[in-house]
């Protein structure tokens, strides 16, 4: 990690003023990820013509965000993705399905939806309506391009409850950030953090742009805070189970035991000795083989696409930077980062 270290450029900040729509300071392809939360329509005028957010219809509005993500297209990497913190609006006591409308509109203008994230808030401003019930949740869609770069492992480990490293899943819960400043957009610096920790590589080459990509290893190592696993090992130690063993039931999973036999009918790809021993491990186990197909999972290094050339950090953008949030995240971590805004008087810049 040393040398790899050494190889590195510096990381960067730079901010801009202007619109989201139009990056005219940014390069074809040289974004990594996009964090970004957009001003809600109709919730509060920044007192800048032809701003988003004061439009006079959510159709208006909506096609706004859709153009600006057609800009941001243009800059990301081929391994870019999107996080974009959208919230709704009541207008005329009704919701007007802002954040299902963006989905919409993007999934026609060619984004792969890849997940819609919870944002529930621990605690929230005070609601005074007495007809419905005051909300307390928001939106984080994750838009990708075909090959994006993610990093499961990396966040499992961070994020995850379970020692197994299991998938955290899609709801965040995530108190909301106060700001005495103008700009009162309670976007909360986690909210950034598990986006980058997700999807910006930390390295790049500085050559073809290809992030390094984390290589992960199953291992035989069990949770022995479960009773289950600690049986899994006894009876794998009594039978003389070999690692082979162990690794063959990993190849094969549990999809030939129990009811799966009979209602499984897709192509084997496993070779024939690898089932083989996989059968003979998981007779010796019984159901207990089960553990080892949750085994816990190493990071063992990174990938290189070869060209030799020295490592560039993630570059991330926020092109609605507000206070700069995003930023001071994306430089913490180790990442670039640049924002755009069409008011820089909120931004405080760092050396």
């Amino acid at each position: 990690m040393g040398e790899l270290l050494s190889l590195m450029e510096e990381t960067f900040r730079k901010t801009y003023k202007g619109d989201a729509r139009h990056l005219q300071e940014l390069p074809d392809k040289q974004v990594d990820l996009v964090v970004t939360s957009p001003p809600y329509w109709r919730k509060r005028d920044y007192g800048f013509e032809g701003q988003i957010g004061q439009e006079n219809s959510s159709g208006e509005y909506v096609a706004n965000i859709i153009a600006a993500m057609q800009e941001w297209r243009r800059v990301l990497r081929p391994s870019g993705s999107v996080f974009l913190n959208i919230g709704d609006t009541y207008w005329q006591k009704s919701l007007q399905g802002i954040p299902s409308r963006v989905e919409a509109d993007a999934r026609e203008a060619g984004w792969i939806l890849r997940n819609r994230i919870i944002w529930v808030k621990k605690a929230g401003m005070p609601d005074p309506a007495q007809d419905r019930l005051a909300s307390r949740h928001e939106y984080i869609l994750h838009f990708a391009l075909n090959s994006y770069y993610y990093d499961l492992f990396g966040y499992a480990e961070r994020y995850s409850v379970d020692k197994r490293g299991a998938n955290p899943g899609d709801v965040w819960e995530i108190a909301p950030q106060r700001n005495v400043g103008k700009h009162l957009a309670p976007f909360p610096s986690e909210i950034a953090e598990r986006a980058i920790t997700l999807a910006c590589p930390q390295f790049v080459c500085g050559k073809c742009g290809t992030p390094r990509r984390r290589i992960v290893e199953r291992t035989a190592e069990l949770d022995t805070s479960r009773p289950q696993a600690r049986r899994a090992l006894e009876i794998a130690r009594e039978k003389n189970l070999t690692p082979e063993h162990i690794a063959a039931i990993q190849a094969t999973g549990i999809s030939d035991a129990g009811k799966a036999r009979l209602v499984q009918n897709g192509t084997d790809r496993n070779a024939e000795g690898v089932r083989k021993l996989a059968l003979e491990a998981k007779e010796m186990l019984g159901g207990y083989f089960r553990e080892f197909t949750f085994a816990k999972r190493k990071s063992c290094g990174w990938t290189d696409c070869g060209c030799g050339a020295s490592f560039m950090p993630g570059v991330v953008l926020d092109p609605f930077m507000g206070t700069g949030t995003t930023l001071d995240v994306a430089n913490r971590m180790g990442r670039s980062a640049i924002g755009v805004d069409l008011d820089l008087s909120q931004v405080k810049e760092k050396s």
